[in-house]
């Protein structure tokens, strides 16, 4: 089996972290792995696969010999170092939103376009936390007939704001059993005990950067440039994995059966639907692996052509890490 040297960058973040552990996970054949962070990481180790690796200070001739570098930084990091990744011939599969929208760089979720990858000049982008779990979880119904529209709400956990997100959440819960102030930093307002209807930039059109994304990037990896997508982005006291409430309408009038039969055979979902049972995702059955989870499904009561479903997803490793390693690995053909 073939071997590739692969590098991270930024690799001592929470997604760089994770993109470690998930290709260990996966056993994907590494020659080499470079780890490039900052200079203020430089010179530390990380344990991978029993063994200690220096990490290495990210620079402009760190990438020669590569051939896959996995982004995990900031998009003025990534923009940086872009072209010297592309000149020393290895693929930037990028996390950031940096190239997100440029039409010359593929946008791939593997399970949805997978195919795209093979249409990189060098770079391929992952695409929004929140825009993977959800097209992830309506793939399926848009194969059984064209989706024409969304109306999505995504129910955010405090991590998909980095890591003190989580830790802001757990002081402030502390804080508010012990009868002190709350601060908040990370945050506008108190996330505890809180819901927050904002995340990202306001736009002119009243929506969020954040929010504008189910719709922008959702047309490029399902390929429909006439989707409609009206998303409201919340952030709510959860650790890790994020939530979304979407209604989806199709060309055509499908039955429940249709669909959760598509649902339950589509790649990197689990149906997860037993209202009897009172069985539906929830973060606390989605973190911390890499499936889809997607149940409350249901005709939509103000369109006959809408169905409407709740799904859930490990951000951090769906909606980031492992997307990417799966594109990696889609890009030279390791089943894993």
């Amino acid at each position: 089996m073939k071997s590739y040297n692969v590098g991270i960058l930024g690799a001592t973040g929470a997604v760089g972290r994770e993109m470690l552990k998930v290709l260990n996970e996966k056993k994907f054949p590494i020659n080499e792995l470079r780890l490039l962070a900052s200079e203020r990481s430089a010179g530390k180790q990380i344990e991978y696969n029993g063994k200690q690796i220096t990490i290495q200070l990210a620079c402009h001739e760190a990438f020669e010999g590569l051939d896959i570098v996995l982004g995990a930084a900031s998009n003025a990091i990534a923009k940086e170092f872009k072209d010297d990744i592309v000149k020393a011939g290895a693929v930037f599969i990028d996390n950031s939103s940096a190239f997100r929208m440029d039409p010359e760089i593929p946008l791939v979720v593997p399970e949805i376009n997978g195919d795209d990858v093979f249409k990189n000049k060098g770079v391929i982008s992952n695409p929004n936390c929140s825009t993977i779990i959800t097209l992830v979880a309506v793939n399926a119904i848009n194969g059984l007939s064209k989706i024409v529209a969304m109306n999505a709400s995504t129910y955010q956990a405090t991590s998909g704001a980095g890591a003190q997100g989580p830790v802001e959440l757990r002081d402030q819960e502390k804080a508010l059993i012990d009868g002190k102030p709350i601060e908040s930093n990370v945050f506008t307002y108190q996330i505890a005990e809180n819901v927050l209807p904002h995340i990202g930039s306001f736009l002119d059109n009243g929506y969020t950067t954040e929010e504008m994304k189910m719709q922008n990037e959702g047309r490029k990896i399902l390929h429909l440039p006439e989707l409609n997508v009206t998303c409201t982005c919340v952030r709510v006291p959860v650790v890790r994995s994020h939530s979304i409430s979407v209604t989806v309408v199709t060309e055509d009038k499908l039955e429940l059966d249709q669909v959760r039969n598509a649902i339950s055979n589509a790649k990197g979902v689990v149906l997860y639907d037993n209202p009897e049972n009172k069985e539906y995702p929830m973060p606390i059955v989605t973190s911390d692996q890499d499936l889809v989870y997607v149940g409350r499904i249901r005709k939509d009561l103000c369109n006959e052509k809408g169905i409407t479903l709740w799904c859930c997803g490990d951000q951090v490793r769906k909606g980031a890490a492992t997307n990417a390693v799966q594109i990696a690995m889609k890009l030279v053909g390791y089943e894993g």
